[in-house]
């Protein structure tokens, strides 16, 4: 694939839950190697587009290729963590068997793991602040060690686009930071797409941004000023994209008094 080639490529993408629409005439390019940070309302999309990126859902109308691929055909090149991981906490698996379940191709089912697989899920527990743990089951861990359990599975599979959605929740500030950091590291050989209500904490971090209310605004980092990332959360389902609004002229002080 050419490295100049998009790694996602959206193109007039339409969803509804029923007679719900959730997102409208999204369109929207991200090249290899971008960092994005989404943002934008509850309820606005940046889940739903997750899973349609994923193939977990399939649109109305529209195309989502990923890596020149259709949604859905490259997922074992996507890590994924999702907003809410829920697990059965009686259910007898350890935290190095999570991560060693990232290690699992499309087509293969549930088999002994070699032992470069299991050094690597270990590097992965490690790099989430997680050795020592690969014996504890995962239901005896506290919500921001189980999370970061599930980023470290993510990164085992040694994805070229890593999707995240709000990833730090249950992890505490001092974490948050660290993790961005590695984050940071991670997009020197991988695209990165991260749903966060924190933007000032990942601001320094990302090349583009994607403002998801139904619509998409995507913004990338020729467009964007330290006023445009303090405009745009938060906001409500009815606004437009507060960055479109200061990338048009509307003045930063002017939404800064509206707000307040």
């Amino acid at each position: 694939m050419d490295i100049e080639t998009p790694i996602v490529k959206v193109n007039e993408l339409d969803f509804s839950y029923g007679n719900e629409p959730v997102l409208e005439n999204v369109s929207f390019s991200i090249r290899q190697g971008d960092f994005v940070a989404v943002i934008g309302p509850n309820g606005g999309g940046k889940t739903t587009l997750l899973k349609l990126m994923l193939g977990l859902l399939k649109p109305q109308n529209g195309t989502i290729e990923i890596l020149g691929s259709p949604a859905g055909k490259v997922s074992h090149l996507i890590g994924y963590v999702p907003q809410d991981v829920h697990i059965n906490s009686s259910f007898p698996i350890t935290t190095l068997d999570v991560v060693l379940m990232g290690k699992l191709g499309p087509d293969k089912r549930w088999a002994k793991n070699s032992a470069g697989n299991r050094e690597e899920a270990r590097q992965a527990l490690d790099r989430m602040g997680m050795s020592g743990y690969e014996n504890h089951r995962i239901g005896e861990l506290s919500g921001g060690q189980r999370q970061r359990v599930f980023i470290a599975r993510a990164l085992a599979t040694n994805p070229r686009l890593l999707l995240l959605d709000e990833p730090t929740a249950s992890i505490d500030s001092k974490g948050q930071t660290d993790f961005f950091k590695l984050l940071k590291s991670l997009n020197e050989h991988m695209t990165i797409l991260v749903v966060s209500h924190d933007l000032l904490v990942i601001s320094t971090h990302v090349k583009s941004v994607a403002c998801v209310n139904r619509r998409l605004h995507y913004h990338n980092d020729t467009e964007l000023t330290g006023d445009m990332l303090e405009t745009m959360y938060p906001c409500t389902v009815e606004d437009v994209c507060p960055v479109e609004l200061v990338a048009h002229g509307v003045p930063h002080r002017v939404l800064k008094q509206h707000k307040e």
